[in-house]
């Protein structure tokens, strides 16, 4: 096999590489962009965006492979989940803006459903409790909400299957986006009747379900002269962000165990069927499987939150981690909630972020440090309702995302967690899990974990500091007491900010 493109369609930017036959990370451009948020708890981005990053990022890569002499095989796109795109007959969307994965829009949707139905019972079909995340709450919103659009609309995508379009266009979603979308039967892996019926949903507006393996089509000329790349060129169906990542990580059997930290911190357990309980969510997974998950919406995009409210983007995410490293653990007891655009499961999906135990003792380097040390603890809350559900405890995770290149953070939510956690060579899991998929669509792997095993490497192991661990073990039971106690005002607060909008 000769080089590939990966192309990484995320929240905070685009991505694009070229990926060596050994899974290696030769080349990568990337575009940032922002979330547009209209209101508390609506987060939108543009496709035009995504597609203006995807070529300019494209162009970079495929100038690259020109003037060293690699002849690319293969693309295969990866992309940030549930970003419902409405697509009119001619590929065009009909709406300037869409309701990303963290949008809680579709709230009232999500508990008029839960006011009726039994949700254990639907559990068995959709594999999931009923989030905001959903896009099929995100349909009934925008079929409510703007009708004009949705009368034009002739197909729904997600943000990943939006820039396949413009590259080739076809239309279809992967197996691992359609599993984790509240319309598909679990047992069959195909549209569900049922579920559209009772949303009162049209299921002919989605495109096919495909694997993420297989070749969707070929670059046209059109887009060959916007992204550079050569006309013809294999593109394959790809996959959804999160289990391209833990394809890309290793993470490809069951019983393995994986934190993706990104914009969000997913914890995910790998299994051959969905574990049907109401506080986790599944999401097929590459090779077939069911990725049982727990996820802090606001991981990695709490870093990000810091980053700009204290500086105004003007440092760099380095000079930051290097101000927490010099304060000391535990942040001088200052507790961080990172619930900055609410939460995903729950009753309390309206939930605030917060710094408890501000004193004037406290200066930037202790609010840094207890924003990541306050991202550990949410994600070991979920961690320890994942090992109940599963019976099962992970004796190691293994990290992957932006957030496994923060030395610091990591070594933070090893101490908290309590356990090692394993490092890939290569951080950029996503780009690793399309160059796997790419390997099997070209033939030049028989299979998806054949190829996670040739491709994917871990170079070192990060071990819970003792001291660390023996604070943050007296911290966390305040940390989710201080979380309990905090749901009591979130609907206040919802009060004040409809009296003040």
């Amino acid at each position: 096999m000769g080089v590939t493109v990966a192309i990484d369609i995320g929240t905070g930017s685009t991505r694009a590489a070229l990926m060596g036959a050994d899974g290696r990370v030769l080349f990568v451009a990337a575009r940032e962009y922002r979330q547009i948020t209209p209101a508390f708890g609506w987060s939108e981005q543009r496709p035009a965006d995504w597609w203006a990053a995807a070529c300019a990022t494209l162009h970079e890569v495929a100038g690259h492979a020109r003037d060293h002499g690699h002849e690319i095989a293969a693309l295969c796109a990866c992309g940030q989940m549930h970003g419902t795109v409405l697509v009119d007959a001619d590929g065009n969307p009909t709406r300037e803006a869409v309701p990303l994965w963290n949008d809680k829009r579709t709230l009232p949707q999500v508990q008029a459903f839960e006011a009726v139905e039994d949700i254990a019972a639907w559990l068995p079909v959709t594999a999931n409790p009923p989030t905001p995340a959903w896009p099929a709450f995100k349909l009934q919103w925008l079929r409510d909400n703007d009708p004009a659009a949705w009368a034009r609309t002739a197909s729904v995508m997600m943000p990943k299957d939006y820039v396949n379009l413009r590259l080739t266009g076809e239309r279809a979603m992967d197996w691992t986006d359609a599993a984790c979308s509240f319309l598909i039967d679990a047992q069959t892996g195909q549209w569900s009747e049922r579920v559209f019926q009772r949303l009162g949903l049209d299921p002919a507006i989605m495109t096919p379900i495909r694997r993420p393996s297989e070749i969707l089509g070929h670059v046209t000329r059109a887009a060959a002269a916007e992204t550079g790349l050569p006309a013809g060129l294999p593109v394959l169906v790809g996959g959804a962000d999160y289990p391209v990542a833990l394809l890309g990580s290793g993470v490809c059997r069951p019983g393995l165990a994986s934190e993706v930290a990104g914009t969000s911190s997913i914890l995910t357990l790998v299994s051959e069927r969905p574990v049907l309980d109401p506080e986790i969510s599944n999401v097929g997974t590459t090779e077939g499987n069911w990725g049982a998950f727990v996820l802090l919406e606001a991981g990695g995009d709490s870093a990000r939150w810091a980053r700009r409210a204290f500086h105004d983007d003007a440092l760099g995410y380095g000079d930051i981690l290097q101000a927490a490293e010099g304060a000391a653990a535990g942040s001088q007891s200052l507790f961080f909630l990172p619930f900055l655009v609410g939460e995903r499961l729950g009753a309390h999906r309206n939930s605030r972020a917060q710094f408890f135990g501000l004193t004037a003792r406290h200066g930037l380097p202790q609010m840094h440090r207890a924003v990541l040390e306050g991202v550990g603890f949410a994600v070991n809350r979920h961690l320890r309702i994942m090992e109940r559900a599963t019976g099962t405890r992970p004796e190691v995770l293994i990290a992957s995302g932006g957030g496994a290149r923060a030395d610091l953070w990591l070594r933070i939510k090893a101490s908290i967690y309590g356990r090692p956690i394993l490092i890939p060579a290569e951080p950029e899991c996503g780009l690793v899990g399309c160059a796997i998929l790419s390997a099997v669509a070209t033939g030049a792997a028989s299979d998806l974990a054949g190829a996670a095993a040739r491709l994917v490497r871990h170079e070192r192991e990060v071990l819970p500091d003792p001291r660390w661990q023996e604070l943050y073990s007296r911290m966390q039971p305040v940390f989710d007491r201080l979380y309990h106690a905090a749901q009591e005002f979130y609907d206040d607060l919802d009060d004040l900010d409809a009296a003040g909008a």
